[in-house]
């Protein structure tokens, strides 16, 4: 079951949709939960550029999208030192930089696009995992090929949020 999401550059962050309130977790809002974290991803970037607060728009991105009201697991694409993220401060250092010395801030690349690509779901309750490939696109129009899985859950309040985060390069063989 390969599904394809494209989120682009200008759009605006974290889209209504992503943000409706709903009793049941589903495929649809997966792939809003989806777009909304590739938008703000480029979002992130795009604010860099404009010379306005990248570390807020992150904090947002964050705010928004993840459980970190509660416990996240969060093992990011170029990680070395501290490859597991698991704190809020933590993961705002992988977007943007700042906190561990080898965080150069991944979101500020800047990325034009982010393109989701399922593998497949697995959605039970209140609770949905997805596993498949994500391309970045960088200003020059190159892809970045990295697979990922993210485990989300539905909030009290109907939101979907991320509790698990796991990115990583493809082997070369």
């Amino acid at each position: 079951m390969k599904t394809t999401y494209l989120a682009s550059a200008f759009s605006l962050i974290f889209t209504t949709s992503a943000f409706a309130q709903i009793d049941k977790i589903d495929a649809e809002a997966i792939q809003a939960a989806q777009n909304a974290w590739a938008e703000g991803i480029v979002e992130i970037g795009q604010a860099k550029i404009n010379g306005e607060d990248a570390g807020a728009v992150a904090s947002e991105l964050l705010d928004n999208l993840y459980a970190f009201d509660d416990k996240v697991l969060f093992k990011p694409t170029k990680a070395v030192d501290d490859p597991f993220r698991n704190s809020y401060e933590e993961a705002l250092s992988y977007f943007v930089g700042g906190m561990l010395e080898e965080d150069k801030g991944f979101a500020l690349q800047p990325w034009t696009a982010v393109r989701f690509e399922n593998e497949d779901l697995l959605i039970r309750d209140d609770n949905a995992l997805a596993m498949g490939l994500y391309y970045f696109t960088d200003t020059a129009g190159n892809e970045t090929k990295v697979e990922y899985t993210f485990g989300y859950r539905l909030d009290d309040d109907g939101s979907v949020k991320i509790e698990l985060h796991h990115s990583s390069l493809p082997f070369s063989k």
